[in-house]
């Protein structure tokens, strides 16, 4: 088939059929870069997991099954994991530019509908209005073609198009109508290009999972040497490494080492932060806030600096009527202005004005010619009556070109000062008789006079300026950056209570060197002419200034800022691709959920930091006595079941509940220095408690007692010590109390009672109330615990190391 053939009817069957052979179609292969085996392997099988579950095995092959109870937490952190970053390559698969469902081309002459993916190279498209484009294509022939290219350039306003002119994937056709012939598909095309690199899989930056992932490597590297001395230590305090194999001592001593290698690894802090992150998505979905990765949640609240797009974020990317200036009442004018923004035809701007004028009368052109990019204008006569004449409606330097009087200078001087506050005007002229003029790109402007210049603004959010007021009150800073004229987007930023002097910054101007785009971004805060580009080059020398960035956008174009930004959060009325890379999506695209999404952001901060303290205090205590037991080669003071005790009522149950409790406390920098400087403390406090009873009870056994019985009371004497001196810390970080903390240290006290009253659940946990000399000592110990702990407590809050709530 010649091109002129193909132009017309399109491709053929035959060469459908090649073109598919030769897989020359639209389909994009939507994939991030970890693959399921690889999210399963970094979640499953790592260090921790590995000593656990080896642990595990151990416990189960020769202990008592009772003691494997620390097993539970080692399927939830490996399943919370796993689930968590297959949500995430789940959205990123699915990321799609284009949410057209179907396209129009014509094949062997006649029109078909099928899917985006089945677009072939060389297909003719016919564009309509409405339609999405689904992949590059050369414009063959159109009538008044306007296309909106803002979700992949940020330009608002539509871009005319003619025969031969590129149109791009992902934009979509606003007016006319017209036949394209497709040269780029699949990853080929200008949207698949563009998106490419957001496809990538990445992590939002948490403060709390990095420090956290830094105290794991940490302990990691402490466990080595660690464990080969517990071992040797438990092996050698049951008499030896011969004798206790030969007498199956050995299975005791397995145990005890199973039991301290437990102690030191704090695997609910990690489980506790993923349960805190999605009890917040939670509470924030039901405001609908989608979270797409749980840690933005408290990513928000440490950002010190926000970039607002301007198009479809801070304005609803439609224009609204702002205000009327008559230059001469000509009688019937509001109608003819009420005619054409009531006309099926009407372009945008005209449309705007539905909701300020309404027709008086039934109106009946005579003659009518249609608003079109190049022309600029549109006019309609009317016969007799109240509108009688011919009306013509445009832009002013155009309508205007050809009157010299003192009115059109007059109405351009306004229509000037208008556009220098970055609004958009347009005139109402009148002519008393038609001039007929044929084709209607030679239509007779002449004979005008000006009647009415309207003027007109983008639809700034409601909420914009409240919620961005909050963000300044807050010490946040902002940046607002778009594509369009630098003059536009400082009009909207004073919109929205922006203070700031000049008409915005060009960023053509803008230098490529990082650094000296951070020194302009210092002094400027309003920028116009932004490219997709420059957006994610603005970010990065952001963050190249220690600034914590998030990015708000809606638009294909603002798709690799989101991605690089700490904290990308896409409106949801934007293109799938946006949403799609973003760490939060405003599902009803109101700002006014941001201080709601900051607040869960600094709930779950502070209170997750209350809980690493309890956490990493059991690691140190635990890694403590794990030494000191090796070195003297003494049995170990716990069984893992009592560990497990001590673990749930002193960490795993507070710890939940202060995790979901209220807290404003602003975002304070520092959380793993904070957290280390409360917990090594605490924590040698009570391993210095531990080992002072527990060489007691070595040194003074009851001599009424058998040797099981007597390490029995010595193993209960040290669980009832650090339960007791646990408690104490859990007292201090839940402070200042209300009812539910209260109830909540009350409830605890009753149940180790409770443990300790009933026989059962005393067999069950291998406990034995101790008594004499060594019940005086634990509680003389106890005390002494409590009270250093309290005098720790009290020294770092009036250095600022631990805060309470506000």
């Amino acid at each position: 088939m010649d091109s002129a053939a193909l132009e017309r009817d399109g491709l053929t069957q035959a060469q459908v059929h090649e073109r598919r052979v030769l897989e020359l179609d639209n389909n994009v292969a939507h994939e991030s870069s970890r693959s399921i085996w690889a999210i399963v392997r970094s979640n499953v099988f790592t260090l921790f997991n590995a000593v656990l579950g080896s642990a595990l095995v151990l416990v189960l092959l020769v202990g008592d099954p009772r003691d494997a109870l620390f097993g539970f937490i080692v399927v939830a952190n490996a399943a919370i994991g796993v689930v968590q970053e297959y949500r995430s390559k789940r959205t990123l698969d699915k990321l799609a530019v284009l949410h057209a469902p179907k396209a129009l081309v014509r094949r062997d002459g006649l029109e078909a509908e099928v899917s985006v993916g089945e677009v072939l190279y060389d297909d003719l498209l016919l564009l309509r209005t409405g339609d999405q484009i689904p992949a590059d294509a050369t414009v063959l022939f159109c009538e008044s073609l306007e296309v909106d290219e803002s979700l992949l350039t940020g330009e608002s306003e539509p871009v005319t198009k003619a025969a031969g002119d590129k149109a791009l994937s992902g934009s979509a056709v606003v007016a006319g109508h017209g036949a394209a012939r497709v040269h780029g598909v699949g990853t080929d095309s200008y949207a698949s290009a563009l998106t490419a690199e957001a496809r990538r899989f990445s992590l939002v930056n948490s403060e709390i999972r990095n420090s956290i992932n830094r105290i794991i490597v940490y302990i990691a590297w402490a466990l080595i040497p660690i464990i080969a001395l517990v071992v040797n230590g438990q092996m050698n305090a049951y008499g030896g490494w011969a004798a206790s194999i030969a007498s199956g001592q050995w299975k005791v001593a397995v145990v005890s080492a199973v039991a301290s290698i437990v102690a030191m690894i704090p695997e609910g802090l990690v489980l506790l932060t993923s349960i805190s992150f999605g009890m917040a998505a939670i509470s924030l979905a039901r405001r609908n806030v989608l979270v797409q990765e749980l840690p933005a949640v408290e990513g928000l609240a440490r950002v010190d600096m926000v970039c607002l797009d301007k198009t479809g974020t801070l304005t609803e990317g439609r224009m609204e009527w702002a205000s009327t200036a008559v230059l001469n009442p000509v009688l019937g004018w509001e109608s003819a202005l009420a005619w054409t923004a009531a006309d099926p035809n009407a372009n945008a701007t005209a449309a705007a004005m539905a909701g300020q004028y309404a027709v008086v009368l039934a109106l009946e052109p005579l003659d009518v010619v249609a608003f079109s990019s190049a022309r600029k204008f549109s006019a309609v006569t009317f016969g007799a009556g109240t509108a009688a004449g011919t009306w013509v409606i445009g832009a002013p330097e155009v309508v205007l070109a050809t009157a010299g009087t003192p009115e059109a200078q007059a109405a351009l001087k306004l229509s000037h000062e208008a556009a220098g506050r970055g609004l958009r005007a347009i005139i109402l002229a009148h002519r008393v008789e038609s001039v007929s003029s044929a084709p209607e790109e030679n239509y007779s402007l002449t004979g005008l006079i000006p009647v009415a210049l309207v003027v007109f603004r983008e639809k700034v959010r409601p909420d914009a300026a409240a919620t961005l007021a909050y963000f300044r009150e807050q010490g946040v800073a902002l940046k607002i950056i778009s594509g369009d004229n630098p003059r536009t987007v400082a009009a909207v930023a004073r919109d929205v209570g922006f203070d700031f002097a000049g008409d915005g910054y060009d960023a053509r101007h803008l230098p490529q060197d990082q650094h000296a785009m951070a020194e302009v971004l210092e002094r400027e805060s309003v920028l116009g002419r932004v490219t997709p580009e420059q957006k994610k080059a603005i970010v990065l020398a952001l963050q190249s200034r220690d600034h914590v960035v998030a990015m708000t956008g809606d638009g294909v174009n603002d798709a690799l800022a989101l991605k690089y930004a700490d904290i990308g959060i896409a409106m949801g009325s934007g293109a799938a691709a946006t949403k799609a890379v973003s760490r939060l999506v405003l599902l009803d695209g109101q700002f006014s959920h941001l201080p709601s999404v900051v607040a869960e952001g600094r709930r779950v901060i502070a209170n997750v930091e209350r809980v690493a303290n309890l956490f990493l205090s059991k690691t140190v205590y635990a890694i403590i006595i794990s030494i000191v037991i090796g070195i003297l080669l003494w049995p170990y003071p716990f069984l893992p079941r009592q560990l497990s005790v001590v673990s749930s009522m002193t960490i795993g149950i507070p710890a939940f509940f202060l995790a979901l409790l209220p807290n404003s406390r602003r975002y304070k920098p520092g959380f793993l220095r904070r957290a280390l400087m409360f917990s090594i403390p605490a924590g040698a406090i009570m391993a210095g408690c531990i080992m002072a009873v527990y060489s007691f009870a070595r040194a003074f056994p009851n001599p009424a007692l058998g040797e099981a019985e007597a390490t029995t009371a010595a193993q209960t004497a040290t669980t009832l010590t650090v339960l007791l001196v646990a408690l104490w810390v859990l007292g201090a970080l839940a402070r200042p109390f209300d009812f539910w903390r209260t109830l909540l240290v009350s409830a605890l006290v009753a149940t180790l009672a409770l443990i300790m009253a009933v026989p059962f659940s005393r067999n069950f946990f291998a406990l034995d109330i101790p008594s004499g000399a060594l019940l005086a000592a634990t509680i003389g110990v106890t005390a002494m615990g409590c009270l250093a702990v309290e005098l720790l407590y009290r020294f770092l809050k009036k250095r600022g190391a631990v805060s309470e709530r506000e």
